[in-house]
């Protein structure tokens, strides 16, 4: 059971909430043309894909930004990268690589 809502989890997972959103004319004329061309199902379908990918882009951004910081606060070192480029140079010439001349 969800104890904020008394509603079995299960439930709660699956359940959707509506929302209302204002948008302008000009942005509903934009969905309404992609439902028409069959990118979409409706225009609830094109919201929630559409905030679904804001949604996947911002976690992707925080991923890349955890990176930048992770290096920032501990460069890789020289020898790490020299490591890395050894490595990769063996990798590249244990492949079975067809030889096409």
């Amino acid at each position: 059971m969800t104890p904020e809502l008394g509603i079995p989890k299960r439930y709660a997972q699956r359940m959707t909430i509506q929302i209302a959103v204002k948008l302008p004319d000009s942005v509903v004329l934009e969905i309404d043309a992609l439902v028409d061309d069959g990118r979409f199902a409706s225009r609830s379908d094109a919201v929630r894909r559409g905030l679904s990918l804001m949604i996947e882009r911002s976690r992707a951004d925080l991923v890349d930004r955890s990176f930048v910081e992770g290096f920032t606060r501990q460069p890789e070192r020289a020898e790490e990268l020299d490591d890395a480029r050894r490595l990769a140079i063996e990798a590249i010439h244990d492949e079975p690589w067809e030889k096409w001349w």
